[in-house]
């Protein structure tokens, strides 16, 4: 299988970048795009040339690290589909893959592909935390939550922070990422000693960091967790419940 790359090089933040063509004759289907970008690689090792940079950790679309654009798109043309489980039978023989970092103001590059999403990191220092007391484990049954609700909070709690919603937005927006924490631990009993603090607070960080949202619903197309655009809703939800309630809750 044979592709042509177009991978972005950038020597450090404050260094313009640009594309670096490679031709690649013996790409196979079944890799993934990561595994293409190691496949590069290793033929500049050998020829003595520098590698490409670019984050991966576990590859099983679980970590979050990963994150590409692929022909302009996050992750890749697969939906609700991480970079490392991108596999190459989506493309032609003969096509052309533009791959580049994310891109958002809110992530400065480090150095070719490798990007600097603690923008997110800091969203989530704000809030993403549930005050408990120490000691031992309680019972399961002292913690009064069905099975239904369980479950919705669990299906927001699947965001692996990957970032690729931020990326996706024509706003850069952090709403999907930050709707999702919001969700998740105001429906848990441990969450709710600080729900108010918190959505004040993680709200806050948002709007002054990120863009706001497009409405568009780009963020819910890349999203690999599949957390639901309905989500969104949750940061003015939780917003006017804590402006509502004070400063106490």
């Amino acid at each position: 299988m044979k592709l042509h790359l177009e991978i972005w090089r950038q020597a450090g933040p404050n260094v313009e970048g640009h594309f670096e063509s490679v031709d690649v004759d013996d790409a196979v289907p079944e890799m993934s795009i990561l595994e293409l970008l190691d496949h590069v690689n290793s033929k500049y090792v050998e020829s003595g040339k520098e590698p490409f940079a670019f984050a991966s950790d576990c590859r099983e679309g679980i970590c979050g690290t990963c994150g590409l654009n692929v022909n302009g798109r996050p992750h890749g043309p697969g939906k609700n589909t991480p970079t490392c489980q991108q596999r190459l039978h989506q493309f032609n023989d003969g096509d052309s893959l533009k791959i580049e970092p994310m891109r958002s103001a809110a992530y400065p590059v480090i150095k070719d592909m490798v990007i600097d999403r603690s923008a997110l990191d800091r969203v989530l220092e704000k809030g993403g935390y549930v005050s408990i007391n120490a000691g031992t484990a309680p019972d399961a049954d002292t913690l009064h939550l069905n099975h239904e609700k369980a479950e919705f909070a669990l299906d927001h709690a699947a965001c692996i922070g990957c970032g690729a919603c931020v990326a996706a937005c024509p706003n850069g927006a952090a709403h999907l990422f930050t709707g999702a924490k919001l969700v998740h631990l105001s429906l848990i009993p441990l969450g709710k000693e600080e729900r108010g603090k918190r959505a004040r607070k993680m709200v806050d960080e948002v709007e002054g960091t990120f863009g706001p949202c497009s409405l568009y619903g780009e963020c819910a197309d890349v999203c690999p967790a599949g957390i639901p655009l309905t989500a969104v809703a949750a940061i003015t939800k939780e917003r006017a419940r804590a402006f509502f309630r004070g400063k106490d809750d």
